[in-house]
């Protein structure tokens, strides 16, 4: 096997990026609380407050109590360095309820805002996102950030107050020796940020490899992705894909984890060798004979306590810093714009009083990064109740027609209007309620059947999805089954065959009543005593429905009311199937 690639580095956008990310923004996020941010900053303050009692009970059993062997102060001296660590750690206790619940509160609303924005994504997104790059920044980006969402403030505020706290308690006991202390910040702030730095970028780098992990995983193991590397024999070298990204990730997690490590390391000893140079200080002709032994005692307690909460808040400095690649990352999916959506002023509709007129007019469309358009100047006509057939070569833009009538895309040019109405004029729910759609790729949810069905309509009874199963002519074959509309599915249908699978989907969009029914190859995967069955069905609900089909199978549209030849997005020729045929031109050598 070779040997594994290098990571890639960051392109100067993505960097760029990164660096956009404004502080503001994120703070943002924890604006709605407020309130309970108040509070765990009120205890934090009391805590830290109360604690820094301790080093001064110290100095007095040092100094007082134990001298003069005063039993009495002693007691009172040791009961209260037990209710200050008793109180601290109670306040802790609900201080990390408190942050927790708006921690995981911030993640919830980040989830879900990204989950709902993404949804409101057009089609056209997703056939230009890589397969498993939406579930990782949901799962791995937003994940990663967690430690950074849930405690980050409250670390912040309860490191800054017990350094600020212990800094005011040591200048009380001993000015000079503070002075002595504090030396080591400058170059402790200089040496955290460098490695803030260092760690932003391996982050980014992180996540990415995250992404195409994620990517491979979700290629590979699928039903699909399985089938198709059995069938092809490219399992081996799906292994190696995966060995290798995963090989990457080993050499991102240790530099990670090991940048800017021997800077750290040259801290901590900094501040191990500080508690002796107070002791040496202590002993110089300006200080001596002027410390008692308690108070060296206590500055030195208090000394080796500022350590904590000082690498800490230098700690959460970094950690930000790092996650910043994160936010970037998940507020690119916020910022993404929506290409279709809601109108802001929608036409109010009820969708059962729609009658189904259904127009294309001057409808020009070009997919996005596309030079060629896919319709040019599309016009049709589609009166109420009769049904359209659309036909013609393999990428001749039927299936575009299509996905415009269900405004899955908006055109470029000209308007598809219903009764009148622009399309783009009303709610999407509105228009799903109105278009029902049947496509040539079925998609199944991988829970039962009845589950299937209910999900075009959650309120729908058994009587009606049973009604709409034999109307697809699906019904006899789930009776069958020992658990009927119990049975799994299994994921993406896979238990089911080809035609099985389509008129489930049938059925399912049977079950919503549309009044515009769009088939796009609906029956391309039934063999031709199915087809002819379902056909029935179709020519039986279509009654009162607008109709548009699209089918390579000309048997199966010859008795629409209007047929349209579609070539390189052009309408060539437009009638009856008798009326094209005696026209002898491009249907005519189709039907031949």
């Amino acid at each position: 096997m070779d040997s594994p690639r290098k990571p890639r580095k960051l392109t100067a956008a993505e960097k760029k990026q990164a660096k956009e990310v404004s502080l503001r923004r994120i703070g943002r996020l924890f604006t709605a609380h407020r309130a309970q941010l108040t509070v765990v900053v009120a205890i934090i303050v009391a805590s830290s407050v109360i604690s820094m009692a301790s080093p001064f009970l110290l100095r007095a059993v040092i100094d007082d109590a134990l001298p003069h062997q005063d039993l009495a102060l002693l007691g009172w001296l040791v009961a209260g360095m037990v209710a200050v660590a008793g109180v601290t750690s109670a306040l802790g206790v609900i201080q990390t309820w408190i942050s927790t619940t708006v921690g995981q509160q911030v993640m919830h609303r980040l989830r879900t805002d990204v989950f709902t924005h993404l949804h409101r994504q057009s089609v056209g997104f997703f056939t230009r996102t890589r397969t498993g790059e939406v579930q990782s920044r949901i799962t791995n980006d937003i994940g990663g950030m967690q430690s950074v969402v849930t405690s980050t403030a409250t670390s912040i505020a309860s490191n800054l107050t017990t350094v600020v706290a212990t800094a005011v308690a040591m200048a009380a006991l001993s000015w000079q020796l503070s002075l002595v202390s504090l030396v080591v910040l400058p170059p402790a702030i200089y040496l955290t940020r460098r490695v803030a730095q260092m760690r932003r970028e391996i982050t980014a780098q992180r996540q990415r490899e995250l992404a195409d992990l994620n990517v491979t995983v979700e290629e590979g193991l699928s039903i699909s992705g399985i089938q198709l590397s059995k069938t092809m024999g490219t399992g081996a070298a799906l292994v190696s894909r995966f060995t290798e990204s995963s090989q990457r990730l080993i050499d991102l997690e240790l530099r990670s984890e090991l940048a800017g490590r021997w800077r750290m390391a040259s801290m901590t000893i900094l501040f191990a060798a500080i508690p002796a140079v107070i002791y040496l200080s202590a002993g110089l002709p300006f200080t001596a004979g002027k410390l008692s032994i308690g108070t060296l005692v206590a500055f030195t307690a208090l000394q080796s306590g500022l350590f904590r909460p000082l690498m800490g808040l230098l700690g959460v400095g970094v950690s930000l810093t790092s996650s910043l690649a994160l936010f970037a990352r998940i507020f690119e999916y916020l910022d993404l714009p929506v290409e279709v959506d809601d109108p802001a002023h929608p036409v109010t509709v009820d969708p059962a009083r729609i009658r189904g007129h259904l127009r294309f007019e001057d409808v020009t469309f070009a997919y996005p990064g596309s030079e060629t358009a896919a319709l040019a100047g599309v016009t049709l006509d589609v009166p109420a109740g009769t049904s359209l057939a659309l036909v013609g070569e393999t990428g001749s833009g039927k299936s575009t027609l299509a996905a415009l009538v269900a405004r899955l895309y908006d055109p470029d040019a000209g308007r598809v209007t219903v009764d009148g109405i622009d399309v783009r004029d009303l709610r999407l729910a509105d228009l799903a309620g109105i278009v029902g759609v049947v496509s040539q790729e079925t998609y199944l949810l991988h829970t039962t059947i009845r589950e299937n069905l209910r999900y075009a309509r959650p309120d729908a009874t058994d009587d009606q999805i049973e009604r709409a199963a034999r109307a697809a002519q699906i019904h006899d074959l789930i009776a069958a089954l020992p658990d009927g509309y119990d049975t799994m599915v299994g994921s993406r249908g896979h238990r089911f065959s080809g035609g099985e699978k389509q008129r489930i989907a049938i059925a399912r969009t049977l079950l919503r009543d549309p009044r515009i029914l769009v088939l796009d190859e609906a029956t391309s995967a039934l063999d031709n005593e199915t087809e002819r069955a379902v056909q029935r069905a179709f020519d039986e609900l279509a009654k009162g429905r607008t109709t548009v089909t699209i089918a390579h199978r000309l048997s199966t549209v010859r008795d629409a009311d209007q047929i349209a030849v579609v070539d390189h997005g052009r309408i060539l020729e437009s009638g009856t199937h008798d009326t094209l045929v005696s026209e002898g031109g491009r249907y005519a050598t189709l039907a031949a």
